[in-house]
């Protein structure tokens, strides 16, 4: 099936005949913005160190992401010192900031071009957690997104809490700030993927600003709710690596990257075949080890045990991998457990130079299935040996 793919990866993607359909495909460049350094640091019992973060950063660079969010300058004295670290050697950075001048000369003394300003705008917001009114808050955007300029700065705007504040009161902001991209958060992951791609067109109605859109995974949606914004027209996507943050977490890169060659005629610049070894990197630096059934970059993504699935995959990796491990510089894994078949204890042993008969290969394989357990290769030798 022929889509667009500026890299070469069809041959990676075994989609079927449906999987594409079901929107007007939009072919054109998403801009990915990584924000590992910032919201996914803000996942309970995460903080890296300086180098951790440069490291993560240099990789993320490395791998294509167009915009990196170093980090929230205002937070500390060390997370300033860290974030102009990262800034002094690339120049595609992003620091966070609230809609407040000490948050902005912080952004500007850690040498970042870009800002990411962002103050709530949903009324349960306001009320309860900012203690002001609509027109203030809109008076605070205004003064800020003002002020960042004449600094000197490109901004980016978010919206906190933006699916669940007033369309009116956004289409009022968004028509009076002059700003490179705005942001559109479901900060607590309350979208479903029809309701985004509405909610984007909705604002796609009122706007030609570049729109991004950030979101949370406290339903299990937050990459399907990326994808359905990208099927609305929006132009970048905020996401973090493993998608590590707050609560559930945020959309993963891997998951969405894959997703937007997956099902949609839009392309990024990502490198794929770096996403593997920097999530093993975020994973070791964050402590978050990545559930083993995780999609792209979990240890059971491209693992097979069942006799029939093993069977297929020997003979035609298509007939049960929707995607070649090898785009991402992962590696299939065969799984020798009692849910194994001949084949696949032939063909490891084969792929290590060893040559069994069908018999002993019988007898192998009893073995191994009393054990009622997955075992690994070391154990596999041993039972060859004693039979």
């Amino acid at each position: 099936m022929y889509f667009y793919d500026s890299r070469g990866y069809g041959d990676f993607f075994n989609m079927g005949e449906y999987s594409r359909k079901g929107y007007e495909p939009v072919r054109k460049k998403i801009s990915i913005f990584d924000t590992t350094l910032r919201d996914g640091e803000q996942t309970p019992g995460v903080s890296f160190s300086m180098k951790e973060k440069y490291e993560i950063a240099m990789k993320l660079n490395d791998a294509g992401v167009n915009i990196i969010e170093a980090g929230f300058p205002a937070v500390s004295h060390d997370e300033l010192t860290t974030v102009k670290r990262i800034n002094y050697d690339l120049n595609n950075t992003c620091s966070l900031a609230r809609c407040n001048r000490n948050d902005i000369d912080k952004v500007i003394e850690s040498n970042s071009s870009i800002i990411h300003l962002f103050i709530a705008t949903s009324d349960i917001h306001m009320q309860y957690k900012l203690k002001m009114s609509g027109d203030q808050v809109f008076d605070r955007i205004t003064d800020s997104v003002e002020y960042a300029r004449s600094h000197g700065l490109r901004v980016i705007f978010s919206p906190e809490d933006a699916t669940r504040s007033n369309m009116d009161f956004m289409e009022k902001i968004i028509g009076a700030i002059d700003v490179d991209t705005v942001n559109f958060p479901d900060t607590i992951g309350i979208m479903n993927p029809m309701s985004m791609y509405y909610f984007i067109k909705r604002i796609k109605e009122f706007t030609n600003k570049k729109i991004s859109v950030h979101c949370h995974n406290d339903f299990g949606m937050a990459t399907a709710n990326t994808l359905a914004g990208i099927m609305a027209d929006a132009d970048e996507v905020q996401v973090t690596i493993n998608g590590i943050g707050e609560r559930a977490g945020n959309a993963s890169l891997e998951e969405v990257v894959s997703s937007i060659y997956g099902f949609s005629d839009s392309y990024t610049d990502i490198k794929m075949e770096k996403l593997y070894s920097i999530s093993r990197y975020v994973s070791e630096a964050s402590g978050i080890i990545p559930q083993k059934n995780k999609a792209i970059t979990g240890e059971n993504a491209f693992s097979h045990e069942a006799g029939i699935h093993v069977q297929g995959i020997i003979n035609n990796p298509k007939t049960y991998e929707a995607i070649n491990p090898e785009i991402f510089g992962a590696k299939r894994r065969i799984v020798i457990g009692k849910h194994s078949g001949r084949a696949a204890i032939k063909y490891i042993l084969e792929n290590k130079g060893i040559y069994k008969t069908e018999d002993e290969i019988n007898n192998i394989l009893k073995i191994i299935k009393n054990e009622n357990k997955t075992v690994d290769d070391e154990y596999l030798l041993q039972v060859v040996n004693n039979e």
